[in-house]
C-alpha cells in the first residue's frame, strides 16, 4: 500500500479563510496541485465564495487569486497510506500541524473543513482556538459527493461573510 503526502500548506500571514482538506487524490499528487481532479467541484465551489471565476485560470492564477481574497488551503492529514483516492480508505494517518499553522494566521476568521474526513480529523487536530475563529464543516467537493453542485453552494457561499469581517 502507498504512502501518500500532502502538499505544503498555500497561506499567507493575510489569510482570513482556511480551506482544509483531508489528503490529495491520486490526481492531484500526480500533477502536484491542489484539486487536480476535472470532476472535483471545489474550484467552482471556490469561485463563488471568493467572486471570481478561476476556473479559465492556471494553476499558478489560481493560487493568486486565492491569495489575493485571503483563502489559504492545506490539508489535516499529512502522510498516510491509502490504495487510490477514497478518504475511507485512508490507514494510519499521520496529521499536519493545524493548530502551528493557525497560530501564523494573525487575520484567520474561518476554517472550512471540506467534507466529513477532513473535519472529523481536523477539529480534533486543532486545539483551542482564538474566540473569533468560525469551524465551518462543508459539504466535499469531491465528485464523489453525489449531490450537486448546486446543493453544496449554500454552504460554500456562507463562507463570504468571513472574508468581508473587519
Amino acid at each position: 500500500m502507498t504512502i501518500k503526502r500532502s502538499f505544503p500548506p498555500i497561506t499567507d500571514t493575510r489569510s482570513r479563510l482556511l480551506i482544509l482538506g483531508s489528503l490529495p487524490g491520486d490526481r492531484s499528487l500526480a500533477e502536484a496541485r491542489y484539486y487536480a481532479h476535472p470532476q472535483n467541484q471545489f474550484w467552482p465551489l471556490i469561485s463563488a465564495v471568493i467572486g471570481t471565476d478561476l476556473t479559465p485560470f492556471d494553476y499558478d492564477q489560481r493560487l493568486a487569486a486565492l491569495r489575493e481574497a485571503r483563502v489559504g488551503l492545506w490539508d489535516v492529514v499529512g502522510s498516510a497510506r491509502r490504495n487510490g483516492s477514497m478518504d475511507a480508505a485512508i490507514i494510519d494517518p499521520v496529521a499536519n500541524d493545524l493548530a502551528a499553522l493557525v497560530r501564523t494566521l494573525p487575520d484567520l476568521r474561518a476554517i472550512g473543513f471540506n467534507g466529513a474526513t477532513a473535519h472529523r480529523h481536523g477539529v480534533k487536530q486543532l486545539g483551542a482556538l482564538p474566540a473569533d475563529v468560525a469551524l465551518v464543516a462543508l459539504p466535499s467537493s469531491s465528485a464523489l459527493h453525489t449531490v450537486g453542485l448546486a446543493a453544496k453552494l449554500p454552504a460554500w457561499t456562507a463562507l463570504r461573510a468571513y472574508l468581508r469581517q473587519g
